[in-house]
């Protein structure tokens, strides 16, 4: 190629500083409209899209920090390349191929080992292991004490040092039972009256025994309650060794020694815990929701006519989920369970 002339050369260097010239006022007009754009904007941060980050990066790559940092632009150099290499990174990422790693443990596992280890307080992962194997479910123990530990379960060392109510009440389930008060308001000749109703609820079978109903309540009306109830011939505690009732004030010295006089042992909950006793609270619900709530009840008679009633459709027809929904009677017992009836209506 012949060398280029003078005159050609010097046209190629005008016009190369001319083009040059061109690219530097471009440049400085977009830095100012950078410039008034960040005034506009103030102290937000700009939100920018995936696809607008790969682009700002792609670009920045072939700039330096320098320059970068010259123009102004609205992101610094440092978060450009940052962006940059989450670019580079997305490139080589192989999510896509990748499995879907360890399986998790099934839900039917998961609820045994909660329910092994809650119905066995002493038993360690290794024995839970071991149950679980006679079962056919083969489970390694460290999974084992991640279950229960994601459960709130503390280890079987820990768990022996706690006996916890239901324990409690299980292992004494046979000679157990609890009293409660429940009030009724009734229409008497003088107005609204509230009758105070006094049971007894067998916890092991559920049966019920109304102790007393009366206009007024007193201490004295409930020590004749627990007599009644301690007959030796037929008593309702007749074979229990423990009552548990609240901190009401009726409950007295003299009803606690006329029961402890009989070998049951009351037992005072703590003020403010309807939890402890809550089968004596269910039946509370139970027969107010289910019949007294529903009724206009005139004069005594009717109120306890209502509550023998719906103690016997308690005994003889209700199913209660609690007893795995049976009768508390079961069908052996139906056929007297209208002479039943018949005598608790009488009475």
């Amino acid at each position: 190629m012949p060398p280029l002339s003078h005159p050609v050369r010097f046209l190629l260097v005008a016009l190369a500083g001319w083009i040059n010239q061109q690219q530097r006022e471009v440049i400085e007009y977009l830095q100012a409209e950078n410039r008034v754009l960040r005034e506009q904007l103030g102290p937000r941060r700009l939100r920018f899209t995936d696809d607008q980050r790969i682009r700002l990066a792609a670009k920045a790559k072939h700039l330096r920090r320098r320059i970068l940092r010259e123009i102004g632009s609205i992101v610094s150099p440092d978060t450009l390349l940052a962006w940059h290499r989450q670019l580079i990174a997305r490139k080589y990422h192989g999510h896509q191929r990748r499995g879907p790693g360890r399986p998790p443990v099934m839900a039917e596992i998961r609820q045994l080992v909660v329910r092994i280890a809650t119905e066995n307080r002493d038993w360690g992962d290794t024995r839970i292991q071991g149950a679980l194997a006679n079962l056919g479910h083969h489970v390694g123990r460290g999974t084992i004490a991640t279950i229960l530990r994601q459960h709130g379960i503390e280890p079987a060392p820990e768990r022996l040092k706690r006996t916890t109510w239901p324990e409690f009440l299980y292992a004494h389930w046979d000679v157990l039972a609890a009293a409660d008060f429940f009030s009724v308001e009734v229409w008497t000749a003088t107005g609204l009256t509230r009758y105070p109703v006094l049971f007894v609820i067998e916890l092991a079978t559920r049966r019920i025994q109304m102790a007393g109903i009366a206009s007024e309540r007193d201490s004295a009306w409930v020590s004749q309650c627990s007599r009644q109830l301690t007959d030796a011939v037929d008593g309702f505690l007749a074979g229990k060794r423990f009552l548990l009732h609240d901190r009401d004030p009726l409950f007295s010295d003299a009803f606690r020694e006329t029961l402890a006089a009989t070998g049951v042992e009351p037992v005072r909950l703590p003020a403010r815990s309807p939890n402890l006793n809550a089968f004596a609270e269910r039946f509370v619900r139970t027969i107010k929701e289910s019949c007294l709530n529903r009724m206009i009840l005139f004069g005594e008679g009717s109120l306890r006519r209502a509550v023998r009633e719906f103690v016997g459709h308690d005994h003889f027809e209700r199913n209660h989920q609690g007893l795995g929904n049976v009768l508390i009677c079961p069908a052996a017992v139906q056929t007297t369970a209208s002479s039943v009836m018949s005598v608790l209506v009488a009475s």
